[in-house]
């Protein structure tokens, strides 16, 4: 399993992509893979503000429900409401079509890895 290198990760599974302000955020392959079938998606409304580490919404399978954490401070201004309708996707295309909501950050503040980083972190994990 390959990791973008040009986007970070937490230690709870998510991938975050920073341009200019703006962060794309969703759940990478390798928590997909060990989630199984995803059946449910609860993703926060636009406008809301979360804090790095806060609760931003589940993440439910045939296996488990699991929350998903928010990388970095801000302001959610966009969700990717077609995710929420294509479950099957988020699988199939973690890093584009299967990001979950784009934030407006002013700074790094979470506690994000590189992509080897991740790696040499589930490796571990396993």
């Amino acid at each position: 399993m390959s990791f973008p290198k040009d986007l970070k990760y937490t230690r709870e599974h998510e991938w975050i992509r920073l341009e200019n302000g703006k962060a794309t955020i969703g759940v990478t392959g390798y928590a997909l893979e060990q989630l199984g079938d995803v059946v449910h998606l609860e993703l926060p409304k636009v406008g809301e503000n979360f804090k790095a580490g806060a609760t931003f919404g589940t993440i439910e399978s045939t296996k488990t429900v699991s929350d998903l954490y928010m990388p970095i401070t801000g302001k959610v201004t966009q969700v990717n409401t077609a995710a929420t309708k294509n479950l099957e996707g988020l699988a199939e295309d973690p890093y584009k079509n299967g990001w979950l909501v784009q934030v407006e950050y002013a700074k790094e503040d979470g506690e994000l890895i590189s992509a080897s980083e991740y790696e040499k972190y589930i490796a571990d994990e396993e």
